[in-house]
């Protein structure tokens, strides 16, 4: 499912106009992308949170050039489903 298809599934099944829902989920990602460039984690209830985690340095090799290179510790986001999401998807048929 793309952002236009949530758009217009949100829009058709509330009866508000599409533009105000596509500026409202643009909004809402802009703030989840804000909270966690600052290192907050943002968690929603029944749904799941979204966390920023930090990946360890380590060595990598070079395959090319057979040369080893050192990445270093870094932040990635991520998320992470809530048990009641979890349980509705695997409860799926």
């Amino acid at each position: 499912m793309t952002k236009a298809e949530i758009v217009n599934e949100i829009a058709k099944s509330t009866g508000i106009d599409k533009a105000v829902v596509l500026e409202t989920v643009e909004k809402f990602m802009t703030v989840v992308k804000e909270s966690l460039s600052e290192g907050e984690n943002v968690y929603l209830r029944g749904f799941g949170s979204f966390i920023v985690k930090t990946r360890s340095a380590k060595t990598a090799r070079n395959i090319s050039k057979n040369t080893t290179i050192m990445i270093p510790e870094h932040k990635i986001p991520a998320f992470k489903p809530a048990r009641v999401f979890m349980d509705e998807v695997k409860d799926m048929k």
